[in-house]
């Protein structure tokens, strides 16, 4: 019986890239020569560091921009409050992997409300799909692609 997995994930060896390039830019910018500005990536937060809260936003702006180019949705990070710390201005950008039960029970309820010949199945951090024809399952995939979600979705794990 065909099936797929709904998951939200991120690659994180593309975020580490996304994170080297950030760096770069903020390096050879004009407006952060001598500045003390950088990312820094530890597990799933990347923490912006520079001197004001406007550079920690012009940051932001950049580090979004670098993400969407390695495909990094930019609906997978989660932004933190600005903070002042001694002299200078931090802010944490959190990486939501994995869906929680919440957003679990949101997809498995859109799929049922489709009244398609689907099951949905809540497995840990994913949503496992079966049904018999290969069309209702795609149906399924471009029905959660136009619902309006906190989380960006992948497909994976297709079998036929």
């Amino acid at each position: 019986m065909p099936s797929f997995d709904v998951v939200s994930e991120v690659d994180m060896h593309e975020l580490t890239n996304a994170v080297d390039q950030a760096n770069r830019e903020v390096g050879t910018r004009y407006d952060f020569k001598g500045k003390d500005a950088k990312f820094e990536l530890s597990d799933a937060v990347v923490t912006l560091k520079g001197e004001s809260t406007f550079q920690l936003q012009q940051m932001v702006d950049i580090f979004y921009q670098k993400a969407s180019k390695r495909s990094i949705d930019i609906g997978a990070f989660e932004q933190g409050p600005a903070e002042t710390v001694g002299m200078g201005a931090q802010q944490k950008l959190t990486v939501r992997q994995g869906l929680d039960k919440e957003q679990a029970k949101k997809v498995v309820k859109l799929i049922k409300d489709k009244k398609l010949k689907v099951q949905a199945q809540i497995q840990g951090e994913q949503v496992r799909v079966t049904g018999k024809k290969r069309d209702d399952l795609q149906s399924v995939m471009a029905m959660l692609r136009e619902a309006k979600l906190d989380q960006p979705l992948q497909y994976n794990n297709f079998r036929d």
